[in-house]
């Protein structure tokens, strides 16, 4: 699949967007049937530096269109623990309340809709 990096960014946004749980460039790739190769969705995300501003720019018209007065939207955090992983900008310490201890991983939030 042939496509440019808008285009990647689109559907990369998209997977963000509705995926329940981990995401990563393989579950991206696996997803679509590995026309886009995990190595070509890592290149692209490690050449620019995207913010939660990035994120937000792209998700808020999404928001904007199912946003109630009325509604809530309940999310909690969790952490997929890496304990042998070097620490980088994602990958670091966080107290895990359920353990009352630190544990290095991926800190990551989880909407809890029913």
């Amino acid at each position: 699949m042939c496509m440019d990096n808008k285009e990647l960014l689109d559907l990369y946004s998209d997977y963000l967007i509705s995926v329940f749980g981990q995401t990563t460039g393989t579950g991206l790739s696996e997803l679509l049937g590995g026309t886009v190769s995990h190595d070509r969705i890592q290149r692209f995300l490690s050449q620019n530096e995207f913010t939660s501003g990035d994120l937000w720019q792209i998700v808020k018209p999404h928001v904007r269109a199912i946003q109630q007065d009325t509604g809530v939207m309940r999310v909690d955090d969790s952490i997929a623990e890496k304990p042998y992983t070097d620490e980088n900008d994602i990958i670091c310490w966080h107290y895990d309340h359920a353990q009352d201890r630190q544990v290095k991983g991926i800190n990551f939030l989880m909407d809890k809709a029913k």
